[in-house]
């Protein structure tokens, strides 16, 4: 008999990868049981779904064929208290199913049940130079950002910029970029009065340049693989599993992306030769992977910036494809990613509504 705390983190075995997503966004987790009528059949991780996702596998698969238990750690009845806590802390594991020797769930240890104060992270940690494009002016949190630049506007305790940076140092990173043009010096002296002063090198573009073309200004300066964050983007992801990726698939450019689905409020009607109708679609969804705003690129990638011009990143992109380059798309699902440039999601966030 499955407790309620227990069936509010399990999942069918004939969902969909994006339904899937949309339930851990739901319950704000990373892992979910999965079942096939009462029969547990093992555990699926976000990692599961990304790396399917990577894989090219429609949105519309059912889980139950992305189950590989030769790839998981269950736990037996017969193990002890102190072994399954170390396994779970080995991988960071949100819960651990506890199963008899035919397979059955008999019982779930969660991760708060055995570690009530915070734990080391015992993974390896990663150090490469992040950029931090922060020289927008912010329009679309006016009139705030008529007073404050974006990066400053607080969360809590933090501010935007400073929730971002913790996440980068936290995996290891320890160098930063910072592309300034708006209201440049209220950023430097903000940073400056901090307790805890980050490794900043701050370089201003002196006119608009786009959302990447100030990076043309550290040629020279990078020479390992790096990420670029736009100054208003907050994504719950272990950004060293996009690195990662990156370096496993041999990218030159990496995007992160959010899996964002677009529900049609209306019948979609198709049509084939003289306006005769072959299909109709009642209120059909939508799945698309959009651009979050954070990159890695390899240190070549600066070279394909011209120095001086107005130059997106979308330029680079279709730069490095014209020329057969591999660009790479890692994905989160939508609710990971926080674009606190936009009001509605900068409240959210903040708590106030």
């Amino acid at each position: 008999m499955l407790t309620e705390r227990v069936r509010k983190r399990t999942v069918d075995s004939q969902k969909t990868i994006i339904q899937t997503m949309k339930m851990m966004d739901d319950c704000f987790a990373k892992s979910l049981l999965v079942f096939k009528n009462d029969k547990f059949l093992g555990m699926i991780t976000n990692g599961d779904l990304q790396r399917a996702i990577i894989a090219n596998k429609p949105f519309d698969t059912e889980i139950g064929s992305l189950i590989n238990n030769s790839e998981k750690k269950y736990a037996l009845i017969t193990d002890d208290k102190e072994q399954i806590k170390a396994w779970m802390l080995e991988v960071r594991a949100e819960m651990m199913p506890i199963i008899d020797n035919n397979g059955n769930l008999v019982k779930v240890i969660f991760w708060e049940d055995l570690f009530k104060e915070t734990q080391d992270d015992n993974r390896e940690k990663i150090d490469i130079p992040v950029v931090i494009m922060a020289g927008g002016k912010g329009t679309r949190l006016k009139p705030i950002t008529n007073v404050i630049p974006k990066p400053l506007i607080p969360i809590g305790d933090k501010t935007i910029l400073e929730e971002i940076m913790d996440q980068f140092e936290g995996i290891g990173c320890k160098q930063f970029y910072m592309s300034v043009n708006y209201k440049s010096d209220m950023m430097r002296f903000y940073l400056e009065q901090l307790e805890h002063h980050y490794e900043i090198e701050f370089f201003e573009e002196t006119k608009p340049l786009g959302t990447i073309g100030s990076v043309s200004l550290l040629k020279g300066k990078i020479c390992t693989p790096f990420f670029v964050s736009n100054c208003d983007i907050i994504i719950d992801q272990d950004y060293r599993d996009v690195y990662k990726y990156h370096v496993n698939n041999n990218n030159e450019l990496t995007i992160v992306t959010a899996v964002k689905s677009f529900k049609i409020p209306y019948g979609v009607i198709e049509t084939g030769e003289d306006g005769l109708m072959t299909g109709l679609q009642e209120k059909p969804e939508i799945t698309y992977m959009i651009n979050t705003g954070v990159y890695i690129l390899n240190p070549e990638c600066i070279n394909e910036i011209p120095e001086g011009e107005f130059f997106h990143i979308t330029h680079l992109m279709e730069k490095i494809k014209q020329r057969g380059g591999r660009i790479g798309c890692f994905p989160v699902s939508e609710h990971s990613w926080k674009d606190m440039g936009d009001w509605s999601e900068y409240l959210k966030v903040a708590n106030i509504i």
